[in-house]
């Protein structure tokens, strides 16, 4: 008797029409996450290999100017940015995995270290070196002041790119957790992610 009201039909077909909305609506957040990641990524890769020109102009700079002060330092950013390369290709595989953008976080928060590390001792280098005169040692603060604006620049653009994908994963985390959605996301797998 039940199959043949009306007002069981009316009530299935709202039922699936609310589902597919719901559910469609969860895919969207999604590949929103997804999406604000790569515009993070593309910057990510960006320092990559702005990091890879600071360690080649270093080791020019290195013979002329700072003789081995700062290699430590410079040496620790080079394992600093290959920890980064290693977390990011982790994290652009799976986005949406809190353990891989965990990994990349803390990969970010050594590199900011490092850098910092890198450019103090570098700077101590140049001041204390004894050059022949004070124009001998303009061209070596010169040349770290330019990485220094860079190096901001991208910070700047970094933290722009990672509020839009922080707002992307709150917004997902959101509606994944809202019921009845939440049992949407219970059967179709849709789990929570993590913000940067």
């Amino acid at each position: 008797m039940l199959w043949s009201s009306p007002l069981f039909w009316i009530v299935f077909a709202v039922s699936l029409f609310w589902a597919l909305g719901a559910y469609n609506r969860l895919m969207r957040l999604r590949s929103s996450v997804v999406q604000s990641f790569g515009s993070f990524d593309a910057h990510m890769v960006r320092l990559v290999a702005l990091l890879g020109e600071f360690g080649a102009a270093h080791l020019v700079q290195r013979g002329r100017l700072l003789s081995d002060s700062g290699e430590a330092e410079v040496a620790a950013l080079q394992g600093a940015v290959t920890q980064l390369s290693a977390s990011l290709a982790v994290a652009r595989a799976r986005p949406l995995r809190a353990d891989a953008v965990a990994a990349l976080t803390a990969a970010r928060e050594v590199l900011q270290a490092t850098w910092k590390g890198a450019v103090g001792k570098l700077e101590e280098a140049s001041a204390a070196s004894e050059p022949v005169s004070a124009a001998a040692q303009e061209p070596a603060l010169t040349a770290l002041s330019i990485w220094q604006a860079r190096w901001a620049e991208h910070s700047v653009q970094t933290e722009q790119a990672v509020r839009v994908f922080n707002d992307a994963v709150l917004q997902y985390n959101a509606a994944i957790a809202q019921f009845p959605a939440s049992l949407l996301a219970w059967v179709f797998g849709f789990k929570a992610a993590r913000v940067l």
